[in-house]
């Protein structure tokens, strides 16, 4: 798990949220990927290396989830 402690992460909503409030929102950093509940954002965030975040997008693309 990476430790972003010293970068500013910037979530943004999905586009299929529209103005819907419970979903994830997702940012980006070097290496990776950070994702949160919109609901409950004061919980945190988890944190994924870039190609297993990449690997979990493709996944839900095809299908496959």
């Amino acid at each position: 798990m990476y430790q972003n402690q010293n970068q500013t992460l910037t979530f943004r909503k999905s586009s299929y949220s529209a103005t819907r409030n419970d979903c994830v929102e997702v940012a980006d950093f070097a290496g990776g990927s950070a994702v949160r509940d919109t609901k409950d954002r004061e919980a945190g965030h988890l944190e994924f290396p870039a190609a297993e975040w990449s690997a979990f997008v493709e996944g839900l693309k095809s299908g496959g989830m």
